[in-house]
Protein backbone atom coordinates (compact mmCIF):
# COMPACT_ATOMS: atom_id res chain seq x y z
CA UNK A 1 0.00 0.00 0.00
CA UNK A 2 3.04 2.53 0.55
CA UNK A 3 4.08 1.62 -3.47
CA UNK A 4 0.81 2.61 -4.10
CA UNK A 5 0.85 6.05 -2.13
CA UNK A 6 4.52 6.59 -3.52
CA UNK A 7 3.31 6.60 -7.18
CA UNK A 8 0.05 8.11 -6.55
CA UNK A 9 2.50 11.61 -5.28
CA UNK A 10 5.10 11.24 -8.56
CA UNK A 11 1.84 11.29 -10.52
CA UNK A 12 0.36 14.54 -8.35
CA UNK A 13 3.74 16.19 -8.70
CA UNK A 14 3.93 15.66 -12.29
CA UNK A 15 0.22 16.86 -12.65
CA UNK A 16 0.95 20.36 -10.07
CA UNK A 17 4.13 21.37 -12.48
CA UNK A 18 1.98 20.79 -15.70
CA UNK A 19 -0.79 23.33 -14.35
CA UNK A 20 1.86 25.18 -12.52
CA UNK A 21 4.32 25.80 -15.78
CA UNK A 22 2.04 28.95 -17.12
CA UNK A 23 2.44 30.60 -13.91
CA UNK A 24 6.11 30.34 -14.19
CA UNK A 25 6.40 31.08 -17.50
CA UNK A 26 3.97 34.15 -17.57
CA UNK A 27 6.54 35.58 -15.04
CA UNK A 28 9.41 35.13 -17.25
CA UNK A 29 7.20 37.02 -20.11
CA UNK A 30 5.97 39.84 -18.26
CA UNK A 31 9.34 40.49 -16.82
CA UNK A 32 10.37 40.56 -20.87
CA UNK A 33 7.44 42.98 -21.56
CA UNK A 34 8.25 45.09 -19.08
CA UNK A 35 11.79 45.86 -20.24
CA UNK A 36 10.32 46.68 -23.70
CA UNK A 37 7.90 48.83 -22.61
CA UNK A 38 10.77 50.76 -21.15
CA UNK A 39 12.70 50.76 -24.26
CA UNK A 40 9.94 52.25 -25.91
CA UNK A 41 9.45 54.80 -23.34
CA UNK A 42 13.21 55.84 -23.80
CA UNK A 43 13.26 55.41 -27.73
CA UNK A 44 10.04 57.85 -27.38
CA UNK A 45 11.93 60.63 -24.81
CA UNK A 46 14.95 60.32 -27.61
CA UNK A 47 12.49 61.71 -30.45
CA UNK A 48 11.20 64.26 -28.98
CA UNK A 49 15.02 65.67 -27.40
CA UNK A 50 15.95 65.19 -31.38
CA UNK A 51 13.10 67.21 -32.24
CA UNK A 52 13.48 70.13 -29.89
CA UNK A 53 17.22 70.15 -30.77
CA UNK A 54 15.71 71.09 -34.17
CA UNK A 55 13.50 73.39 -33.24
CA UNK A 56 16.20 75.32 -32.01
CA UNK A 57 18.64 74.97 -35.33
CA UNK A 58 20.99 72.83 -33.22
CA UNK A 59 20.58 70.62 -35.47
CA UNK A 60 19.76 70.18 -39.11
CA UNK A 61 17.52 68.46 -41.08
CA UNK A 62 19.61 65.92 -42.00
CA UNK A 63 21.45 65.16 -38.41
CA UNK A 64 17.56 64.83 -37.56
CA UNK A 65 17.36 62.12 -39.86
CA UNK A 66 20.28 60.45 -38.68
CA UNK A 67 19.01 60.81 -35.53
CA UNK A 68 15.72 58.95 -35.65
CA UNK A 69 18.01 56.32 -37.83
CA UNK A 70 20.41 55.23 -34.81
CA UNK A 71 17.09 55.71 -32.50
CA UNK A 72 15.18 53.07 -34.29
CA UNK A 73 18.49 50.55 -34.71
CA UNK A 74 19.00 50.81 -31.14
CA UNK A 75 14.96 49.95 -30.47
CA UNK A 76 15.10 47.12 -32.46
CA UNK A 77 18.35 45.56 -31.04
CA UNK A 78 16.78 46.09 -27.55
CA UNK A 79 13.38 44.31 -28.68
CA UNK A 80 12.24 41.22 -29.83
CA UNK A 81 9.55 42.23 -32.69
CA UNK A 82 9.03 39.23 -33.72
CA UNK A 83 7.59 37.63 -30.47
CA UNK A 84 4.28 37.51 -30.42
CA UNK A 85 2.30 39.77 -27.26
CA UNK A 86 1.62 37.46 -24.78
CA UNK A 87 -1.77 37.29 -23.12
CA UNK A 88 -2.02 39.37 -20.02
CA UNK A 89 -3.49 36.38 -18.43
CA UNK A 90 -0.59 34.40 -18.11
CA UNK A 91 -0.08 35.19 -14.43
CA UNK A 92 -3.27 35.10 -13.37
CA UNK A 93 -4.41 33.25 -10.42
CA UNK A 94 -6.57 30.02 -12.35
CA UNK A 95 -3.47 27.60 -12.47
CA UNK A 96 -3.08 28.12 -9.30
CA UNK A 97 -6.34 27.79 -8.26
CA UNK A 98 -6.31 24.69 -10.43
CA UNK A 99 -3.02 23.45 -9.09
CA UNK A 100 -4.89 23.26 -5.97
CA UNK A 101 -8.46 21.73 -6.56
CA UNK A 102 -6.92 19.30 -8.92
CA UNK A 103 -5.28 17.30 -6.17
CA UNK A 104 -7.77 18.00 -3.67
CA UNK A 105 -10.73 16.81 -6.51
CA UNK A 106 -8.72 13.64 -7.77
CA UNK A 107 -8.52 12.09 -4.24
CA UNK A 108 -11.69 12.78 -3.28
CA UNK A 109 -13.16 10.86 -6.52
CA UNK A 110 -10.70 8.52 -5.96
CA UNK A 111 -11.83 7.34 -2.78
CA UNK A 112 -15.66 7.56 -3.90
CA UNK A 113 -15.13 5.61 -6.94
CA UNK A 114 -11.93 4.26 -6.96
CA UNK A 115 -10.83 0.90 -5.89
CA UNK A 116 -8.25 1.70 -2.64
CA UNK A 117 -10.61 -1.08 -1.02
CA UNK A 118 -9.44 -3.53 -3.32
CA UNK A 119 -6.05 -2.49 -3.20
CA UNK A 120 -6.03 -2.95 0.16
CA UNK A 121 -7.22 -6.29 0.41
CA UNK A 122 -5.45 -7.23 -2.04
CA UNK A 123 -2.04 -6.30 -0.29
CA UNK A 124 -3.42 -7.77 2.79
CA UNK A 125 -4.50 -11.34 1.43
CA UNK A 126 -0.79 -11.35 0.18
CA UNK A 127 0.28 -12.51 3.73
CA UNK A 128 -0.72 -15.42 5.91
CA UNK A 129 -3.37 -14.87 8.56
CA UNK A 130 -1.30 -15.67 11.92
CA UNK A 131 -4.83 -16.23 13.85
CA UNK A 132 -8.00 -17.80 13.07
CA UNK A 133 -9.08 -13.99 14.19
CA UNK A 134 -7.08 -12.60 11.37
CA UNK A 135 -8.37 -14.83 9.04
CA UNK A 136 -12.06 -14.36 9.92
CA UNK A 137 -11.35 -10.40 9.57
CA UNK A 138 -9.88 -10.97 6.23
CA UNK A 139 -13.16 -13.25 4.72
CA UNK A 140 -15.16 -10.22 6.24
CA UNK A 141 -13.67 -7.60 4.82
CA UNK A 142 -13.70 -10.13 1.26
CA UNK A 143 -17.01 -10.44 1.02
CA UNK A 144 -17.82 -6.33 2.14
CA UNK A 145 -15.49 -5.11 -1.01
CA UNK A 146 -17.00 -8.10 -3.07
CA UNK A 147 -20.10 -8.77 -1.84
CA UNK A 148 -20.53 -11.50 -4.91
CA UNK A 149 -17.40 -13.65 -3.90
CA UNK A 150 -19.16 -17.15 -3.23
CA UNK A 151 -16.13 -18.57 -2.07
CA UNK A 152 -15.42 -15.72 0.59
CA UNK A 153 -18.73 -16.13 1.77
CA UNK A 154 -18.94 -19.96 2.02
CA UNK A 155 -15.67 -20.33 3.58
CA UNK A 156 -16.49 -17.33 6.33
CA UNK A 157 -19.67 -19.57 7.14
CA UNK A 158 -17.30 -22.56 7.66
CA UNK A 159 -14.78 -20.71 9.10
CA UNK A 160 -17.52 -19.40 11.74
CA UNK A 161 -19.10 -22.67 12.11
CA UNK A 162 -15.29 -23.37 13.06
CA UNK A 163 -15.51 -20.98 15.92
CA UNK A 164 -18.76 -21.87 17.05
CA UNK A 165 -20.77 -18.68 15.44
CA UNK A 166 -23.78 -20.26 14.10
CA UNK A 167 -25.28 -17.40 14.18
CA UNK A 168 -23.14 -15.64 11.67
CA UNK A 169 -22.79 -18.77 10.35
CA UNK A 170 -26.71 -19.09 9.50
CA UNK A 171 -26.26 -15.42 8.27
CA UNK A 172 -23.47 -16.24 5.47
CA UNK A 173 -24.62 -20.13 4.25
CA UNK A 174 -28.00 -17.70 3.64
CA UNK A 175 -25.94 -15.34 1.55
CA UNK A 176 -24.00 -18.15 -0.53
CA UNK A 177 -27.63 -19.93 -1.07
CA UNK A 178 -28.72 -16.31 -2.63
CA UNK A 179 -25.94 -16.48 -4.70
CA UNK A 180 -25.55 -19.67 -5.92
CA UNK A 181 -28.53 -21.53 -5.30
CA UNK A 182 -30.24 -24.13 -2.90
CA UNK A 183 -27.73 -26.90 -3.54
CA UNK A 184 -28.72 -29.59 -1.70
CA UNK A 185 -25.24 -29.85 0.77
CA UNK A 186 -25.72 -25.97 1.43
CA UNK A 187 -28.82 -26.70 2.56
CA UNK A 188 -27.66 -29.15 4.80
CA UNK A 189 -25.15 -26.95 6.42
CA UNK A 190 -27.31 -24.02 6.09
CA UNK A 191 -30.40 -26.13 8.87
CA UNK A 192 -27.09 -27.28 10.63
CA UNK A 193 -26.32 -23.92 11.33
CA UNK A 194 -29.92 -22.49 12.02
CA UNK A 195 -30.03 -25.52 14.55
CA UNK A 196 -27.12 -24.69 16.46
CA UNK A 197 -28.14 -20.69 16.61
CA UNK A 198 -31.16 -22.06 18.04
CA UNK A 199 -30.12 -23.64 20.83
CA UNK A 200 -30.20 -27.58 19.62
CA UNK A 201 -33.70 -26.54 19.37
CA UNK A 202 -36.06 -28.56 15.98
CA UNK A 203 -38.68 -26.62 14.17
CA UNK A 204 -40.45 -26.99 11.41
CA UNK A 205 -38.32 -24.61 9.10
CA UNK A 206 -35.10 -26.78 9.74
CA UNK A 207 -37.31 -30.04 8.36
CA UNK A 208 -38.61 -28.02 5.67
CA UNK A 209 -34.87 -27.62 4.60
CA UNK A 210 -33.33 -30.56 5.31
CA UNK A 211 -36.37 -32.44 3.64
CA UNK A 212 -35.55 -29.75 0.48
CA UNK A 213 -32.29 -31.38 1.06
CA UNK A 214 -32.60 -34.71 0.88
CA UNK A 215 -35.38 -34.58 -1.87
CA UNK A 216 -32.25 -33.56 -4.08
CA UNK A 217 -29.43 -36.29 -2.85
CA UNK A 218 -31.42 -39.12 -0.50
CA UNK A 219 -27.54 -39.00 1.16
CA UNK A 220 -27.06 -35.85 1.68
CA UNK A 221 -24.62 -36.51 4.63
CA UNK A 222 -25.18 -33.02 6.60
CA UNK A 223 -28.59 -33.29 7.16
CA UNK A 224 -28.41 -37.15 7.77
CA UNK A 225 -25.84 -36.75 10.81
CA UNK A 226 -28.31 -33.26 11.52
CA UNK A 227 -31.58 -35.23 11.95
CA UNK A 228 -29.44 -38.18 13.74
CA UNK A 229 -28.46 -35.50 16.03
CA UNK A 230 -31.78 -34.03 16.66
CA UNK A 231 -33.66 -37.36 17.01
CA UNK A 232 -30.73 -38.85 19.61
CA UNK A 233 -31.58 -35.40 22.04
CA UNK A 234 -34.74 -35.78 21.72
CA UNK A 235 -34.94 -39.59 22.69
CA UNK A 236 -36.14 -40.67 19.51
CA UNK A 237 -33.50 -43.51 19.28
CA UNK A 238 -35.00 -45.31 16.34
CA UNK A 239 -35.28 -42.40 14.25
CA UNK A 240 -31.28 -41.69 15.16
CA UNK A 241 -30.37 -45.38 14.05
CA UNK A 242 -32.39 -44.75 10.68
CA UNK A 243 -30.54 -41.24 10.03
CA UNK A 244 -27.03 -42.53 10.92
CA UNK A 245 -27.50 -45.79 9.36
CA UNK A 246 -28.26 -44.03 5.62
CA UNK A 247 -25.22 -41.71 6.40
CA UNK A 248 -22.86 -44.57 6.91
CA UNK A 249 -24.24 -46.13 3.04
CA UNK A 250 -22.54 -43.21 1.50
CA UNK A 251 -19.63 -42.94 3.73
CA UNK A 252 -16.35 -44.44 2.87
CA UNK A 253 -15.27 -47.10 5.97
CA UNK A 254 -11.91 -45.23 6.10
CA UNK A 255 -13.30 -41.63 6.22
CA UNK A 256 -12.74 -40.76 10.08
CA UNK A 257 -16.15 -39.76 10.85
CA UNK A 258 -17.19 -43.39 10.26
CA UNK A 259 -16.25 -44.98 13.00
CA UNK A 260 -17.69 -42.04 15.06
CA UNK A 261 -21.01 -42.39 13.43
CA UNK A 262 -21.31 -46.07 14.17
CA UNK A 263 -20.34 -45.96 17.61
CA UNK A 264 -23.35 -43.07 17.79
CA UNK A 265 -25.82 -46.06 16.07
CA UNK A 266 -24.71 -48.25 19.04
CA UNK A 267 -25.17 -45.94 21.49
CA UNK A 268 -28.74 -45.29 20.60
CA UNK A 269 -29.77 -48.40 20.11
CA UNK A 270 -28.65 -49.22 23.20
CA UNK A 271 -30.93 -46.91 24.51
CA UNK A 272 -34.06 -48.29 22.90
CA UNK A 273 -35.99 -50.46 25.06
CA UNK A 274 -34.99 -53.90 25.26
CA UNK A 275 -37.95 -55.43 23.20
CA UNK A 276 -37.16 -53.31 20.60
CA UNK A 277 -32.97 -53.39 20.65
CA UNK A 278 -33.50 -56.98 18.82
CA UNK A 279 -35.39 -55.71 15.71
CA UNK A 280 -33.30 -52.56 15.37
CA UNK A 281 -33.25 -51.94 11.55
CA UNK A 282 -29.78 -51.25 11.81
CA UNK A 283 -28.55 -54.72 13.15
CA UNK A 284 -27.74 -56.28 9.82
CA UNK A 285 -26.01 -52.87 8.43
CA UNK A 286 -23.81 -51.86 11.80
CA UNK A 287 -21.16 -54.25 13.31
CA UNK A 288 -21.07 -53.64 17.03
CA UNK A 289 -18.96 -51.60 18.82
CA UNK A 290 -17.31 -53.19 21.89
CA UNK A 291 -17.48 -50.42 25.13
CA UNK A 292 -14.86 -48.92 26.41
CA UNK A 293 -13.29 -50.12 29.58
CA UNK A 294 -13.45 -48.26 32.48
CA UNK A 295 -10.17 -46.76 33.80
CA UNK A 296 -9.53 -44.71 36.77
CA UNK A 297 -10.23 -41.47 34.76
CA UNK A 298 -13.78 -40.21 36.52
CA UNK A 299 -15.73 -36.52 35.94
CA UNK A 300 -17.76 -36.26 39.03
CA UNK A 301 -20.74 -33.98 38.78
CA UNK A 302 -23.31 -33.16 41.87
CA UNK A 303 -26.74 -32.44 39.81
CA UNK A 304 -29.05 -30.65 42.29
CA UNK A 305 -32.60 -28.80 41.89
CA UNK A 306 -33.35 -25.43 42.96
CA UNK A 307 -35.71 -24.86 45.97
CA UNK A 308 -37.66 -22.84 43.06
CA UNK A 309 -38.29 -25.01 40.65
CA UNK A 310 -38.56 -28.74 43.20
CA UNK A 311 -42.12 -27.46 43.29
CA UNK A 312 -43.04 -27.66 39.88
CA UNK A 313 -41.61 -30.96 39.06
CA UNK A 314 -42.41 -34.53 39.28
CA UNK A 315 -40.55 -36.92 40.60
CA UNK A 316 -40.69 -39.59 37.35
CA UNK A 317 -39.84 -36.21 35.32
CA UNK A 318 -36.58 -37.47 33.44
CA UNK A 319 -33.14 -35.76 34.32
CA UNK A 320 -30.34 -35.59 31.01
CA UNK A 321 -26.93 -34.71 31.84
CA UNK A 322 -24.96 -34.09 29.02
CA UNK A 323 -21.35 -33.32 28.47
CA UNK A 324 -19.77 -31.38 25.33
CA UNK A 325 -16.26 -30.42 23.65
CA UNK A 326 -16.15 -26.41 25.15
CA UNK A 327 -14.98 -26.05 20.90
CA UNK A 328 -15.78 -28.66 18.62
CA UNK A 329 -18.85 -30.34 17.39
CA UNK A 330 -22.25 -29.78 19.72
CA UNK A 331 -23.11 -33.25 19.16
CA UNK A 332 -23.18 -34.85 23.10
CA UNK A 333 -20.00 -36.67 23.98
CA UNK A 334 -20.98 -38.28 26.72
CA UNK A 335 -24.33 -38.42 28.42
CA UNK A 336 -26.37 -39.96 31.72
CA UNK A 337 -30.66 -39.95 32.52
CA UNK A 338 -32.15 -40.60 35.43
CA UNK A 339 -34.86 -39.49 37.54
CA UNK A 340 -35.96 -36.63 39.65
CA UNK A 341 -36.66 -38.72 42.19
CA UNK A 342 -33.07 -39.58 42.49
CA UNK A 343 -31.78 -35.73 42.60
CA UNK A 344 -29.51 -34.32 44.66
CA UNK A 345 -27.32 -37.62 42.61
CA UNK A 346 -23.53 -37.56 42.62
CA UNK A 347 -22.56 -39.20 39.30
CA UNK A 348 -19.22 -40.00 37.00
CA UNK A 349 -18.48 -39.56 33.61
CA UNK A 350 -15.85 -42.31 32.63
CA UNK A 351 -13.87 -42.63 29.44
CA UNK A 352 -16.45 -45.76 29.01
CA UNK A 353 -19.03 -43.35 28.61
CA UNK A 354 -18.04 -41.30 25.51
CA UNK A 355 -20.16 -41.44 22.45
CA UNK A 356 -16.72 -41.23 20.31
CA UNK A 357 -14.17 -44.45 21.29
CA UNK A 358 -11.20 -42.71 19.88
CA UNK A 359 -12.20 -39.33 21.40
CA UNK A 360 -12.15 -40.03 24.80
CA UNK A 361 -13.52 -37.47 28.18
CA UNK A 362 -9.87 -37.50 29.65
CA UNK A 363 -8.55 -36.48 26.33
CA UNK A 364 -10.54 -33.76 25.17
CA UNK A 365 -9.28 -30.84 27.89
CA UNK A 366 -12.33 -28.49 28.27
CA UNK A 367 -15.80 -29.51 28.56
CA UNK A 368 -19.33 -27.89 29.29
CA UNK A 369 -21.72 -29.45 31.55
CA UNK A 370 -25.65 -28.97 31.73
CA UNK A 371 -28.72 -30.60 33.14
CA UNK A 372 -32.39 -30.60 32.09
CA UNK A 373 -35.47 -31.85 32.97
CA UNK A 374 -38.28 -33.21 30.69
CA UNK A 375 -41.32 -34.29 31.96
CA UNK A 376 -41.79 -36.07 28.45
CA UNK A 377 -38.67 -37.72 28.41
CA UNK A 378 -37.39 -36.40 25.47
CA UNK A 379 -33.99 -34.39 26.07
CA UNK A 380 -35.40 -31.53 23.32
CA UNK A 381 -38.35 -30.68 24.99
CA UNK A 382 -36.79 -29.81 28.29
CA UNK A 383 -38.90 -27.86 30.78
CA UNK A 384 -36.33 -26.74 32.93
CA UNK A 385 -32.25 -26.48 32.56
CA UNK A 386 -29.06 -25.73 34.39
CA UNK A 387 -26.22 -23.18 33.07
CA UNK A 388 -23.87 -24.75 31.30
CA UNK A 389 -20.89 -24.19 33.16
CA UNK A 390 -17.11 -24.91 31.48
CA UNK A 391 -14.82 -27.21 33.66
CA UNK A 392 -10.96 -28.59 32.68
CA UNK A 393 -11.55 -32.28 32.06
CA UNK A 394 -8.21 -33.05 32.88
CA UNK A 395 -8.54 -32.60 36.25
CA UNK A 396 -9.33 -36.01 38.29
CA UNK A 397 -10.91 -36.05 41.27
CA UNK A 398 -12.73 -32.47 41.24
CA UNK A 399 -16.33 -32.55 42.01
CA UNK A 400 -18.20 -29.93 39.58
CA UNK A 401 -21.58 -28.69 41.00
CA UNK A 402 -24.68 -28.53 38.62
CA UNK A 403 -27.92 -27.06 39.54
CA UNK A 404 -31.12 -27.04 37.48
CA UNK A 405 -32.52 -23.83 38.48
CA UNK A 406 -34.26 -22.11 35.04
CA UNK A 407 -37.41 -22.93 33.40
CA UNK A 408 -36.75 -22.94 29.93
Amino acid sequence: MTQFWIYSALLLLVALLLLLWPILRGRKDQAEEDRTALNIALYEEHLAELEAQHASGALSAEQLAEGRIEADRELLDDTDVGRPKQSANLGSALPLIAALLVPVAGLGLYFYWGASDKVALTLSLAEQPKTVEEMIQRLEDTVRVQPESVDAWYFLARTYMGEQRPKEAAQAYARTIELVGRQPDLLGQWAQALYFANDNQWSADLQGLVDEALRQDPNEATSLGLIGIAAFEEGRFQAAIDAWTQLLKGLNPQDPSYQAIQTGIERARNSLPKDQQSVSSTEATVSAVEPANVGEYQLLIDVSLSEELAAQVSATDTVFVFARAESGPPMPLAAKRFTVAELPARIALTDADSLLPDLKLSSIGRLKLQASISNTGNAMQAQWSSQPIAVDATEEGVEHAVVIDKKN
